[in-house]
């Protein structure tokens, strides 16, 4: 295994770093101010006009849909899975930056759902407005009534009405969904829930945001956090009429559609997770260095010093492991790389978890506050060990497969 970045590749993340350092980081507090004055006073789902700017300045430097694996038009940068792994530990360094380079869920899963199994016409209508940034989306799967992490467990029901199907269910943490510019779902649901196959009952089907019968409910919080300007809503479908045409690749097929969207989708997660602790273990090493506690600056404390050390180990594991299955996911298929992706989906997060959760305590008070990234990030990094399967399904089905090898 070769993880040396090719030159094109280092260009790029320099690019990228340069830019997070002029443009990025310096407004944090910024974007802060503009998101709790837009919950104040208008619509608290609206964009800040503060990322507006920057995604206009990110997109003029072509930094732009870096994430996308394949060579669509002006829109890509077709690179590979274990090209973009740096530059999303990059970009995972600031909770929201992802955005900024049109890199960030739930848009980039559902654009290369479009990308990979979408037809023409969906491309056209829903796909390139995507690409170009002019428009959100959202992921419905998860449903409050039911295990979602089987997601042959879903409910919402999309039953064939002539030209049309018809849409009832309720769903929630739905990220994205609460946005003023998202404007269209990709709705898991059950087309035949009586098939002795459960892995074929399931479609996936896109819904316009505006059509009747999409009721959003409430945004739900993530630990006391609301997220805007994206959150995450409950919605309730209520006999919702769309077009048969909309049907994602077919009926049937929700199954396989929602496998081939997650493998990437996790493993950005992970590239991300890897970036967040990067950030978590430099400020705690800036910290300790600065911070007199009993006389003597926190760095000359040796219990200090050892949360350092594992915390620079535990990085660099999950660093590579994450390219070690980029570089599988690129060479051999996501399928043959489930096993990794599985690993690196239960390692990172964890991993980022400890990270942040050391760097806190050297904080103290301020650790835990607004005025640092470091709260607002350990949340997020809680929720991931969620977000795209619980740890206990990685583990499940890794260990059940890791099995099956020493069987005979």
């Amino acid at each position: 295994m070769n993880f040396e970045y090719s030159e094109k590749v280092q260009k790029l993340c320099t690019r990228i770093s340069d830019f997070m350092s002029e443009y990025i980081l310096p407004v944090e507090h910024l974007m802060a101010q503009q998101m709790a004055e837009l919950q104040r006073t208008t619509f608290p789902w609206s964009t800040p006009p503060l990322m507006t700017e920057l995604k206009a300045k990110a997109k003029a430097q072509g930094l732009w849909n870096l994430f996308l694996p394949l060579n669509y038009g002006e829109y890509s940068a077709g690179l590979t899975t274990l090209e973009y792994a740096p530059l999303a530990e990059i970009m995972g360094r600031v909770i929201w930056a992802p955005e900024v380079f049109n890199c960030a869920a739930p848009d980039t899963g559902n654009m290369e759902v479009l990308a990979k199994y979408g037809n023409e016409q969906q491309k056209q209508q829903w796909l390139e407005p995507l690409l170009a940034g002019d428009i959100r989306s959202a992921f419905a799967m998860t449903e409050p009534d039911v295990a979602s992490s089987d997601a042959t467990n879903i409910e919402t029901s999309i039953i064939r009405d002539g030209d049309d199907y018809i849409i009832n269910g309720r769903k929630f943490y739905i990220s994205g969904a609460c946005r003023k510019e998202c404007e269209i779902l990709i709705v898991m649901g059950k087309t035949d829930a009586n098939n002795e196959n459960r892995y074929i009952q399931q479609s996936q089907i896109l819904v316009p945001t505006q059509t009747k019968g999409v009721n959003i409910i409430r945004p739900m919080s993530v630990f006391g956090y609301q997220d805007a300007p994206e959150g995450h809503a409950e919605i309730v479908f209520d006999n919702v009429r769309v077009p048969a045409e909309n049907i994602i690749l077919a009926e049937g097929k929700g199954f396989e559609v929602a496998q081939g969207r997650l493998g990437p989708g996790r493993i950005h997660h992970c590239m991300r997770s890897v970036g967040a602790a990067q950030r978590a273990l430099e400020l705690m090493c800036q910290r300790v260095n600065q911070r007199v506690a009993f006389g003597r600056p926190l760095i000359k404390q040796q219990s200090i010093r050892e949360d350092i050390a594992k915390s620079a180990c535990e990085i660099e594991q999950a660093r590579l492991l994450t390219l070690k299955a980029a570089q599988k996911m690129d060479t051999h298929g996501n399928k043959a790389a489930k096993d990794l992706i599985a690993m690196i989906k239960i390692v990172a997060p964890n991993m980022a978890l400890a990270v942040i959760d050391r760097a806190i305590q050297s904080f103290g008070a301020t650790g835990v506050s607004q005025d640092t990234f470091l709260a607002h990030m350990y949340a997020a990094q809680r929720t991931l060990r969620l977000a795209d399967g619980p740890d206990q399904v990685h583990m499940m089905q890794l260990g059940r497969d890791l099995v099956k090898n020493y069987a005979q």
